[in-house]
Protein backbone atom coordinates (compact mmCIF):
# COMPACT_ATOMS: atom_id res chain seq x y z
CA UNK A 1 0.00 0.00 0.00
CA UNK A 2 1.50 3.31 -1.13
CA UNK A 3 0.20 6.71 -0.12
CA UNK A 4 0.89 9.96 -1.92
CA UNK A 5 0.00 13.52 -0.98
CA UNK A 6 -0.55 15.86 -3.93
CA UNK A 7 -0.70 19.58 -3.12
CA UNK A 8 -1.97 22.20 -5.56
CA UNK A 9 -1.62 25.89 -4.75
CA UNK A 10 -3.46 28.84 -6.25
CA UNK A 11 -3.93 32.49 -5.26
CA UNK A 12 -7.25 31.72 -3.48
CA UNK A 13 -6.68 28.32 -1.87
CA UNK A 14 -4.47 25.28 -1.43
CA UNK A 15 -5.92 21.85 -2.34
CA UNK A 16 -4.67 18.62 -0.78
CA UNK A 17 -5.37 15.24 -2.34
CA UNK A 18 -4.43 12.04 -0.49
CA UNK A 19 -4.02 9.02 -2.77
CA UNK A 20 -3.89 5.37 -1.71
CA UNK A 21 -2.45 3.17 -4.44
CA UNK A 22 -3.37 5.91 -6.92
CA UNK A 23 -6.98 6.19 -5.74
CA UNK A 24 -8.27 9.43 -4.23
CA UNK A 25 -9.32 8.86 -0.59
CA UNK A 26 -9.22 12.36 0.96
CA UNK A 27 -9.62 15.86 -0.44
CA UNK A 28 -9.07 19.03 1.58
CA UNK A 29 -9.10 22.71 0.76
CA UNK A 30 -7.41 25.46 2.76
CA UNK A 31 -8.74 28.88 1.81
CA UNK A 32 -6.80 32.05 2.49
CA UNK A 33 -9.78 33.66 4.22
CA UNK A 34 -10.31 30.68 6.57
CA UNK A 35 -9.80 31.95 10.11
CA UNK A 36 -11.50 29.22 12.12
CA UNK A 37 -9.67 25.94 11.65
CA UNK A 38 -10.01 23.03 14.04
CA UNK A 39 -7.28 23.48 16.67
CA UNK A 40 -7.11 27.30 16.60
CA UNK A 41 -7.11 28.90 20.08
CA UNK A 42 -8.80 32.27 20.73
CA UNK A 43 -8.91 34.68 23.65
CA UNK A 44 -12.55 35.74 23.72
CA UNK A 45 -15.32 37.03 25.94
CA UNK A 46 -18.51 35.32 27.04
CA UNK A 47 -21.41 37.11 25.42
CA UNK A 48 -24.28 35.32 27.15
CA UNK A 49 -24.62 32.19 29.31
CA UNK A 50 -27.95 30.42 28.64
CA UNK A 51 -29.16 28.27 31.54
CA UNK A 52 -31.81 26.50 29.44
CA UNK A 53 -29.13 25.14 27.06
CA UNK A 54 -26.52 24.81 29.82
CA UNK A 55 -24.18 26.55 27.39
CA UNK A 56 -22.75 29.96 26.59
CA UNK A 57 -22.46 31.93 23.38
CA UNK A 58 -18.98 33.33 22.87
CA UNK A 59 -17.84 36.12 20.55
CA UNK A 60 -14.78 34.77 18.69
CA UNK A 61 -15.00 37.22 15.79
CA UNK A 62 -17.21 35.11 13.53
CA UNK A 63 -20.52 36.50 12.22
CA UNK A 64 -22.33 33.96 14.41
CA UNK A 65 -21.38 33.46 18.05
CA UNK A 66 -19.53 30.26 18.90
CA UNK A 67 -21.28 27.64 21.02
CA UNK A 68 -19.65 26.49 24.28
CA UNK A 69 -21.48 23.72 26.16
CA UNK A 70 -20.94 23.07 29.87
CA UNK A 71 -19.51 19.60 29.13
CA UNK A 72 -16.83 21.24 26.94
CA UNK A 73 -15.55 23.50 29.72
CA UNK A 74 -13.17 20.92 31.16
CA UNK A 75 -12.87 20.10 34.89
CA UNK A 76 -10.16 22.73 35.49
CA UNK A 77 -11.98 25.74 34.05
CA UNK A 78 -11.57 27.73 37.29
CA UNK A 79 -7.80 27.25 37.11
CA UNK A 80 -7.75 28.43 33.49
CA UNK A 81 -9.82 31.55 34.28
CA UNK A 82 -7.51 32.39 37.19
CA UNK A 83 -4.43 31.87 35.01
CA UNK A 84 -5.76 34.16 32.25
CA UNK A 85 -6.56 36.89 34.78
CA UNK A 86 -3.08 36.77 36.35
CA UNK A 87 -1.22 36.58 33.01
CA UNK A 88 -3.25 39.44 31.50
CA UNK A 89 -2.45 41.57 34.57
CA UNK A 90 1.26 40.78 34.23
CA UNK A 91 1.39 38.96 37.58
CA UNK A 92 2.66 35.69 36.06
CA UNK A 93 5.88 35.60 34.04
CA UNK A 94 6.53 31.87 34.29
CA UNK A 95 4.08 30.04 32.02
CA UNK A 96 5.23 26.51 32.88
CA UNK A 97 2.46 25.99 35.52
CA UNK A 98 4.90 24.25 37.89
CA UNK A 99 4.38 26.95 40.56
CA UNK A 100 0.78 27.75 39.67
CA UNK A 101 -1.77 27.04 42.39
CA UNK A 102 -4.70 25.12 40.87
CA UNK A 103 -8.31 25.84 41.82
CA UNK A 104 -10.91 23.25 42.76
CA UNK A 105 -12.41 21.32 39.79
CA UNK A 106 -15.90 22.36 38.70
CA UNK A 107 -18.88 20.07 39.28
CA UNK A 108 -19.30 17.75 36.26
CA UNK A 109 -23.09 18.06 36.57
CA UNK A 110 -23.17 21.79 37.29
CA UNK A 111 -24.80 24.64 35.38
CA UNK A 112 -23.20 27.19 33.10
CA UNK A 113 -24.36 30.22 35.12
CA UNK A 114 -22.50 28.91 38.20
CA UNK A 115 -19.08 29.14 36.51
CA UNK A 116 -19.29 31.76 33.71
CA UNK A 117 -20.51 35.34 33.55
CA UNK A 118 -21.13 37.74 30.66
CA UNK A 119 -17.99 39.64 29.48
CA UNK A 120 -15.67 37.16 31.18
CA UNK A 121 -12.37 36.42 29.38
CA UNK A 122 -11.77 32.80 28.43
CA UNK A 123 -9.40 30.78 26.26
CA UNK A 124 -11.31 28.59 23.82
CA UNK A 125 -10.33 26.17 21.05
CA UNK A 126 -12.21 25.45 17.82
CA UNK A 127 -13.37 21.81 17.77
CA UNK A 128 -15.83 22.14 14.88
CA UNK A 129 -15.58 24.67 12.08
CA UNK A 130 -18.57 26.85 11.11
CA UNK A 131 -21.04 24.67 9.19
CA UNK A 132 -24.09 25.95 7.31
CA UNK A 133 -25.86 28.55 9.47
CA UNK A 134 -24.05 27.59 12.69
CA UNK A 135 -21.04 29.29 14.21
CA UNK A 136 -17.96 27.34 15.32
CA UNK A 137 -18.23 24.81 18.15
CA UNK A 138 -15.60 25.48 20.81
CA UNK A 139 -14.12 23.96 23.94
CA UNK A 140 -12.42 25.53 26.95
CA UNK A 141 -10.46 22.31 27.52
CA UNK A 142 -7.38 23.16 25.47
CA UNK A 143 -5.06 20.69 23.74
CA UNK A 144 -1.93 21.21 21.63
CA UNK A 145 -1.40 18.41 19.11
CA UNK A 146 2.09 17.26 18.21
CA UNK A 147 3.38 14.44 16.08
CA UNK A 148 3.54 11.83 18.86
CA UNK A 149 1.71 13.40 21.80
CA UNK A 150 -1.06 15.86 22.63
CA UNK A 151 -0.36 18.35 25.44
CA UNK A 152 -3.30 19.25 27.71
CA UNK A 153 -2.74 22.33 29.96
CA UNK A 154 -4.34 22.44 33.43
CA UNK A 155 -4.42 18.66 33.73
CA UNK A 156 -2.30 15.90 35.21
CA UNK A 157 -3.68 12.90 33.34
CA UNK A 158 -1.62 10.58 31.10
CA UNK A 159 -3.57 8.46 28.61
CA UNK A 160 -2.51 6.17 25.77
CA UNK A 161 -4.21 5.75 22.39
CA UNK A 162 -6.63 2.81 22.42
CA UNK A 163 -5.33 1.78 18.99
CA UNK A 164 -2.06 0.70 20.64
CA UNK A 165 -3.00 -2.86 21.64
CA UNK A 166 0.29 -4.17 23.07
CA UNK A 167 0.00 -3.94 26.88
CA UNK A 168 3.77 -3.87 27.43
CA UNK A 169 4.14 -1.03 24.93
CA UNK A 170 1.33 0.88 26.63
CA UNK A 171 3.04 0.52 30.00
CA UNK A 172 6.42 1.56 28.54
CA UNK A 173 4.95 4.68 26.96
CA UNK A 174 3.08 5.61 30.14
CA UNK A 175 6.23 5.29 32.27
CA UNK A 176 8.25 7.21 29.71
CA UNK A 177 5.78 10.10 29.47
CA UNK A 178 5.32 10.35 33.25
CA UNK A 179 9.09 10.71 33.63
CA UNK A 180 9.30 13.72 31.29
CA UNK A 181 5.86 15.32 31.71
CA UNK A 182 5.97 18.81 33.29
CA UNK A 183 3.77 19.57 36.29
CA UNK A 184 0.39 21.08 35.43
CA UNK A 185 0.14 19.45 32.01
CA UNK A 186 -1.61 16.27 30.94
CA UNK A 187 -0.43 14.17 27.99
CA UNK A 188 -2.27 12.00 25.47
CA UNK A 189 0.03 9.59 23.62
CA UNK A 190 -0.93 9.20 19.96
CA UNK A 191 -0.96 5.94 17.99
CA UNK A 192 2.14 6.88 15.94
CA UNK A 193 4.20 7.03 19.17
CA UNK A 194 4.28 3.23 19.27
CA UNK A 195 7.90 2.09 19.36
CA UNK A 196 9.32 5.62 19.57
CA UNK A 197 12.24 6.52 21.83
CA UNK A 198 12.42 8.87 24.82
CA UNK A 199 14.38 11.40 22.76
CA UNK A 200 11.71 11.61 20.04
CA UNK A 201 8.84 12.02 22.52
CA UNK A 202 10.71 14.57 24.62
CA UNK A 203 11.55 16.64 21.54
CA UNK A 204 7.88 16.67 20.56
CA UNK A 205 6.95 17.69 24.11
CA UNK A 206 9.43 20.59 24.13
CA UNK A 207 8.08 21.86 20.80
CA UNK A 208 4.55 21.91 22.25
CA UNK A 209 5.71 23.66 25.44
CA UNK A 210 7.39 26.30 23.27
CA UNK A 211 4.10 26.88 21.42
CA UNK A 212 2.26 27.18 24.75
CA UNK A 213 4.79 29.74 26.02
CA UNK A 214 4.57 31.77 22.79
CA UNK A 215 0.77 31.83 23.11
CA UNK A 216 0.85 32.96 26.75
CA UNK A 217 3.20 35.85 25.89
CA UNK A 218 0.48 37.25 23.61
CA UNK A 219 -2.24 37.32 26.28
CA UNK A 220 -1.36 40.61 28.12
CA UNK A 221 -1.67 42.67 24.92
CA UNK A 222 -4.22 40.60 22.97
CA UNK A 223 -7.52 42.30 22.15
CA UNK A 224 -10.81 40.38 22.48
CA UNK A 225 -11.54 38.42 20.41
CA UNK A 226 -8.32 37.37 18.68
CA UNK A 227 -6.49 34.22 17.65
CA UNK A 228 -3.56 33.63 19.98
CA UNK A 229 -2.45 30.25 18.62
CA UNK A 230 -3.08 29.05 15.07
CA UNK A 231 -3.12 25.46 13.91
CA UNK A 232 -0.27 24.41 11.62
CA UNK A 233 -0.82 25.03 7.92
CA UNK A 234 -3.00 22.30 6.44
CA UNK A 235 -0.09 20.53 4.73
CA UNK A 236 1.79 20.16 8.02
CA UNK A 237 -1.33 19.20 10.00
CA UNK A 238 -2.22 16.49 7.46
CA UNK A 239 1.32 15.12 7.60
CA UNK A 240 1.31 15.28 11.40
CA UNK A 241 -1.93 13.28 11.60
CA UNK A 242 -1.64 10.73 8.77
CA UNK A 243 2.04 10.45 7.78
CA UNK A 244 3.65 7.03 8.19
CA UNK A 245 6.11 4.70 6.46
CA UNK A 246 3.60 3.84 3.72
CA UNK A 247 3.99 7.32 2.16
CA UNK A 248 5.91 7.04 -1.07
CA UNK A 249 5.69 10.60 -2.38
CA UNK A 250 4.63 14.18 -1.70
CA UNK A 251 4.26 16.35 -4.80
CA UNK A 252 3.84 20.14 -4.46
CA UNK A 253 3.51 22.74 -7.21
CA UNK A 254 4.30 25.78 -5.00
CA UNK A 255 7.95 26.46 -4.11
CA UNK A 256 7.28 28.19 -0.77
CA UNK A 257 4.95 25.42 0.38
CA UNK A 258 7.46 22.85 -0.88
CA UNK A 259 10.19 24.35 1.34
CA UNK A 260 7.85 24.54 4.36
CA UNK A 261 6.79 20.92 3.94
CA UNK A 262 10.36 19.72 3.49
CA UNK A 263 11.43 21.53 6.66
CA UNK A 264 8.51 20.05 8.63
CA UNK A 265 9.25 16.55 7.37
CA UNK A 266 12.88 17.06 8.37
CA UNK A 267 11.59 17.51 11.93
CA UNK A 268 9.18 14.58 12.13
CA UNK A 269 10.79 12.03 9.77
CA UNK A 270 14.23 13.05 8.45
CA UNK A 271 14.72 9.77 6.59
CA UNK A 272 11.64 10.51 4.46
CA UNK A 273 12.57 14.06 3.47
CA UNK A 274 13.64 12.91 0.00
CA UNK A 275 10.08 11.92 -0.97
CA UNK A 276 9.03 15.60 -1.10
CA UNK A 277 9.23 16.77 -4.72
CA UNK A 278 8.67 20.16 -6.33
CA UNK A 279 6.36 19.71 -9.35
CA UNK A 280 7.50 22.16 -12.05
CA UNK A 281 5.79 20.97 -15.25
CA UNK A 282 4.15 23.84 -17.13
CA UNK A 283 2.42 21.57 -19.65
CA UNK A 284 0.20 19.49 -17.36
CA UNK A 285 -1.40 20.81 -14.13
CA UNK A 286 -0.50 18.68 -11.11
CA UNK A 287 -4.06 17.39 -10.50
CA UNK A 288 -4.35 16.38 -14.17
CA UNK A 289 -1.01 14.59 -14.02
CA UNK A 290 -2.11 12.36 -11.14
CA UNK A 291 -5.61 11.74 -12.51
CA UNK A 292 -7.19 13.61 -9.59
CA UNK A 293 -9.47 15.91 -11.59
CA UNK A 294 -11.04 12.89 -13.29
CA UNK A 295 -11.54 11.11 -9.97
CA UNK A 296 -13.17 14.22 -8.48
CA UNK A 297 -15.63 14.42 -11.39
CA UNK A 298 -16.57 10.75 -11.11
CA UNK A 299 -16.65 10.47 -7.28
CA UNK A 300 -18.83 13.33 -6.04
CA UNK A 301 -22.08 12.86 -7.88
CA UNK A 302 -25.31 11.45 -6.50
CA UNK A 303 -24.54 8.17 -8.32
CA UNK A 304 -21.16 6.51 -7.75
CA UNK A 305 -20.19 3.70 -10.12
CA UNK A 306 -18.24 0.69 -8.88
CA UNK A 307 -16.74 -2.44 -10.44
CA UNK A 308 -18.90 -5.34 -11.68
CA UNK A 309 -21.58 -2.87 -12.78
CA UNK A 310 -22.68 -2.10 -9.21
CA UNK A 311 -23.29 1.46 -8.03
CA UNK A 312 -24.19 3.59 -5.00
CA UNK A 313 -26.87 6.26 -4.65
CA UNK A 314 -25.87 8.86 -2.04
CA UNK A 315 -28.54 11.28 -0.81
CA UNK A 316 -28.54 13.89 1.93
CA UNK A 317 -31.38 14.97 4.18
CA UNK A 318 -31.41 17.54 6.97
CA UNK A 319 -31.08 14.82 9.62
CA UNK A 320 -28.87 12.15 8.01
CA UNK A 321 -27.14 10.71 4.95
CA UNK A 322 -28.60 7.74 3.12
CA UNK A 323 -26.56 5.38 0.92
CA UNK A 324 -28.30 2.78 -1.24
CA UNK A 325 -26.34 -0.16 -2.65
CA UNK A 326 -27.44 -1.43 -6.07
CA UNK A 327 -26.15 -4.47 -7.96
CA UNK A 328 -27.02 -2.99 -11.36
CA UNK A 329 -28.69 -4.83 -14.22
CA UNK A 330 -26.00 -7.38 -14.91
CA UNK A 331 -25.36 -11.07 -15.30
CA UNK A 332 -23.12 -12.72 -12.75
CA UNK A 333 -21.14 -15.92 -12.41
CA UNK A 334 -22.34 -16.39 -8.83
CA UNK A 335 -24.45 -19.49 -8.39
CA UNK A 336 -27.20 -17.89 -6.34
CA UNK A 337 -28.69 -14.62 -5.16
CA UNK A 338 -26.94 -14.77 -1.76
CA UNK A 339 -23.49 -14.99 -3.41
CA UNK A 340 -24.34 -12.11 -5.73
CA UNK A 341 -25.51 -9.96 -2.80
CA UNK A 342 -22.36 -10.80 -0.82
CA UNK A 343 -20.05 -9.93 -3.71
CA UNK A 344 -21.74 -6.57 -4.38
CA UNK A 345 -21.94 -5.69 -0.68
CA UNK A 346 -18.21 -6.28 -0.18
CA UNK A 347 -17.39 -4.05 -3.16
CA UNK A 348 -19.79 -1.43 -1.81
CA UNK A 349 -18.33 -1.54 1.73
CA UNK A 350 -14.86 -0.63 0.45
CA UNK A 351 -16.26 2.22 -1.66
CA UNK A 352 -18.46 3.52 1.19
CA UNK A 353 -15.46 3.70 3.53
CA UNK A 354 -13.66 5.70 0.84
CA UNK A 355 -16.65 7.97 0.19
CA UNK A 356 -17.07 8.87 3.87
CA UNK A 357 -13.46 10.07 4.04
CA UNK A 358 -13.48 11.66 0.61
CA UNK A 359 -16.62 13.73 1.20
CA UNK A 360 -15.86 14.08 4.93
CA UNK A 361 -19.45 13.04 5.65
CA UNK A 362 -20.46 13.36 9.30
CA UNK A 363 -23.41 12.81 11.60
CA UNK A 364 -25.68 9.81 11.02
CA UNK A 365 -25.18 7.68 7.90
CA UNK A 366 -27.61 4.86 7.05
CA UNK A 367 -26.47 2.30 4.46
CA UNK A 368 -29.00 0.06 2.74
CA UNK A 369 -26.96 -2.97 1.72
CA UNK A 370 -28.50 -5.73 -0.42
CA UNK A 371 -30.39 -8.16 1.84
CA UNK A 372 -28.50 -11.30 2.87
CA UNK A 373 -30.27 -14.13 4.69
CA UNK A 374 -27.10 -15.81 6.00
CA UNK A 375 -26.07 -14.34 9.41
CA UNK A 376 -22.45 -15.39 8.81
CA UNK A 377 -22.35 -13.31 5.63
CA UNK A 378 -23.72 -10.32 7.53
CA UNK A 379 -20.95 -10.70 10.11
CA UNK A 380 -18.26 -11.00 7.41
CA UNK A 381 -19.58 -7.81 5.80
CA UNK A 382 -19.66 -5.98 9.14
CA UNK A 383 -16.07 -6.99 9.99
CA UNK A 384 -14.88 -6.02 6.51
CA UNK A 385 -16.50 -2.56 6.74
CA UNK A 386 -14.87 -1.97 10.15
CA UNK A 387 -11.49 -2.97 8.72
CA UNK A 388 -11.90 -0.66 5.71
CA UNK A 389 -12.76 2.24 8.03
CA UNK A 390 -9.92 1.54 10.47
CA UNK A 391 -7.66 4.09 8.72
CA UNK A 392 -10.30 6.83 9.11
CA UNK A 393 -8.95 9.28 11.70
CA UNK A 394 -12.41 10.79 12.33
CA UNK A 395 -14.14 9.21 15.33
CA UNK A 396 -16.82 6.81 14.16
CA UNK A 397 -19.05 3.98 15.32
CA UNK A 398 -20.61 1.21 13.21
CA UNK A 399 -23.59 -0.89 14.26
CA UNK A 400 -24.01 -4.47 12.93
CA UNK A 401 -26.39 -4.97 9.96
CA UNK A 402 -30.04 -5.25 10.89
CA UNK A 403 -32.29 -8.00 9.53
CA UNK A 404 -33.30 -5.55 6.82
CA UNK A 405 -29.68 -5.12 5.72
CA UNK A 406 -29.36 -1.60 7.15
CA UNK A 407 -26.07 -0.50 8.69
CA UNK A 408 -26.01 2.60 10.86
CA UNK A 409 -22.82 4.66 11.15
CA UNK A 410 -22.05 7.77 13.16
CA UNK A 411 -19.01 9.76 12.12
CA UNK A 412 -17.49 12.84 13.70
CA UNK A 413 -18.13 16.03 11.78
CA UNK A 414 -15.63 18.85 12.45
CA UNK A 415 -15.58 20.61 9.08
CA UNK A 416 -18.15 21.38 6.39
CA UNK A 417 -18.71 18.40 4.12
CA UNK A 418 -16.74 18.40 0.88
CA UNK A 419 -19.38 19.00 -1.75
CA UNK A 420 -18.20 19.40 -5.34
CA UNK A 421 -20.68 20.19 -8.10
CA UNK A 422 -20.29 17.55 -10.80
CA UNK A 423 -23.14 18.67 -13.07
CA UNK A 424 -22.51 21.22 -15.83
CA UNK A 425 -24.59 23.27 -18.21
CA UNK A 426 -26.05 21.17 -21.02
CA UNK A 427 -24.62 22.51 -24.32
CA UNK A 428 -27.73 21.21 -26.08
CA UNK A 429 -30.17 22.86 -23.69
CA UNK A 430 -29.48 26.31 -22.24
CA UNK A 431 -31.71 25.74 -19.21
CA UNK A 432 -30.70 22.16 -18.38
CA UNK A 433 -27.77 20.44 -16.68
CA UNK A 434 -25.85 17.26 -17.45
CA UNK A 435 -23.30 15.17 -15.59
CA UNK A 436 -19.68 16.14 -16.21
CA UNK A 437 -18.74 14.83 -19.71
CA UNK A 438 -15.75 12.87 -18.37
CA UNK A 439 -18.20 10.53 -16.62
CA UNK A 440 -19.47 9.28 -19.99
CA UNK A 441 -16.23 7.29 -20.44
CA UNK A 442 -16.82 5.38 -17.20
CA UNK A 443 -20.45 4.73 -18.13
CA UNK A 444 -19.45 3.36 -21.53
CA UNK A 445 -16.84 1.10 -19.88
CA UNK A 446 -19.38 -0.27 -17.37
CA UNK A 447 -21.98 -0.93 -20.09
CA UNK A 448 -19.36 -2.47 -22.35
CA UNK A 449 -18.35 -5.00 -19.68
CA UNK A 450 -21.91 -6.32 -19.57
CA UNK A 451 -22.55 -6.17 -23.32
CA UNK A 452 -19.40 -8.17 -24.16
CA UNK A 453 -20.55 -11.07 -21.98
CA UNK A 454 -23.30 -11.83 -24.52
CA UNK A 455 -21.78 -10.52 -27.78
CA UNK A 456 -18.45 -11.35 -29.41
CA UNK A 457 -18.52 -8.42 -31.84
CA UNK A 458 -19.71 -5.00 -30.77
CA UNK A 459 -19.91 -1.67 -32.61
CA UNK A 460 -20.00 1.49 -30.52
CA UNK A 461 -21.56 4.63 -32.02
CA UNK A 462 -20.58 7.88 -30.26
CA UNK A 463 -20.15 11.61 -30.84
CA UNK A 464 -16.93 12.36 -32.83
CA UNK A 465 -15.28 14.08 -29.81
CA UNK A 466 -15.80 11.01 -27.64
CA UNK A 467 -14.70 8.70 -30.48
CA UNK A 468 -11.43 10.61 -30.75
CA UNK A 469 -10.89 10.38 -26.98
CA UNK A 470 -11.39 6.60 -27.08
CA UNK A 471 -9.17 5.86 -30.07
CA UNK A 472 -6.28 8.35 -29.96
CA UNK A 473 -3.03 7.98 -28.05
CA UNK A 474 -0.99 4.94 -27.09
CA UNK A 475 -2.23 2.86 -25.55
CA UNK A 476 -5.70 4.12 -26.36
CA UNK A 477 -8.70 3.29 -24.19
CA UNK A 478 -9.95 0.96 -26.92
CA UNK A 479 -6.62 -0.91 -26.83
CA UNK A 480 -6.96 -1.31 -23.06
CA UNK A 481 -10.45 -2.69 -23.51
CA UNK A 482 -9.03 -5.26 -25.97
CA UNK A 483 -6.34 -6.35 -23.47
CA UNK A 484 -8.95 -6.66 -20.73
CA UNK A 485 -11.78 -8.39 -22.63
CA UNK A 486 -9.88 -10.02 -25.53
CA UNK A 487 -12.52 -8.58 -27.90
CA UNK A 488 -12.08 -5.72 -30.34
CA UNK A 489 -14.64 -2.90 -30.23
CA UNK A 490 -15.32 -1.05 -33.47
CA UNK A 491 -15.98 2.66 -32.85
CA UNK A 492 -17.95 4.78 -35.32
CA UNK A 493 -18.14 8.59 -34.92
CA UNK A 494 -21.69 9.90 -35.42
CA UNK A 495 -22.09 13.60 -36.22
CA UNK A 496 -25.82 13.43 -35.50
CA UNK A 497 -25.33 12.39 -31.87
CA UNK A 498 -25.40 14.82 -28.95
CA UNK A 499 -22.23 15.04 -26.90
CA UNK A 500 -23.13 12.38 -24.36
CA UNK A 501 -25.16 10.05 -26.56
CA UNK A 502 -23.89 6.55 -27.36
CA UNK A 503 -25.32 3.22 -28.55
CA UNK A 504 -24.04 -0.35 -28.94
CA UNK A 505 -24.82 -2.53 -31.99
CA UNK A 506 -24.09 -6.19 -32.64
CA UNK A 507 -22.54 -7.66 -35.83
CA UNK A 508 -25.97 -7.74 -37.47
CA UNK A 509 -26.36 -4.03 -36.77
CA UNK A 510 -29.11 -4.64 -34.24
CA UNK A 511 -29.19 -2.24 -31.33
CA UNK A 512 -27.99 -3.74 -28.05
CA UNK A 513 -30.15 -2.61 -25.16
CA UNK A 514 -27.95 -1.21 -22.36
Amino acid sequence: MNKELIIRSSSEAVDFALLKDGKLIELHKEEEKSNFQVGDIFIAKIRKPVAGLNAAFVNVGFEKDAFLHYHDLGPNLSSQLKFIKLVSAGKIKDFSLKNFQFEKEIDKDGTITDVLNANQSVLVQVVKEPISTKGPRISAELSLAGRFIVLVPFSDRVSISQKIEDKKEKERLKRLVQSVKPKGFGVIVRTVAEGKSTVELEKDLQNLLSRWTAMCKKLPTAHHPSKVLGELNRASSILRDVFNDTFSGIQIDDEELYNQTKDYLQEIAPSKQSIVKFYQSKDTPIFEKYNIERQIKTSFGKTVSMSKGAYLIIEHTEALHVIDVNSGNRSNKATNQEDTAMEVNMIAAAEIARQLRLRDMGGIIVVDFIDMSNPENRKVLFDFLKEEMSDDKAKHKILPPSKFGLVQITRQRVRPEVNIKTREEDPNNVEGEIEAPIQIIDKIAFDLERVLKNHNQVVLNVHPFVAAYLTKGFPSLRSRWFLEHKKWVKIIPRDAYTYLEYHFYDKKENAVIE
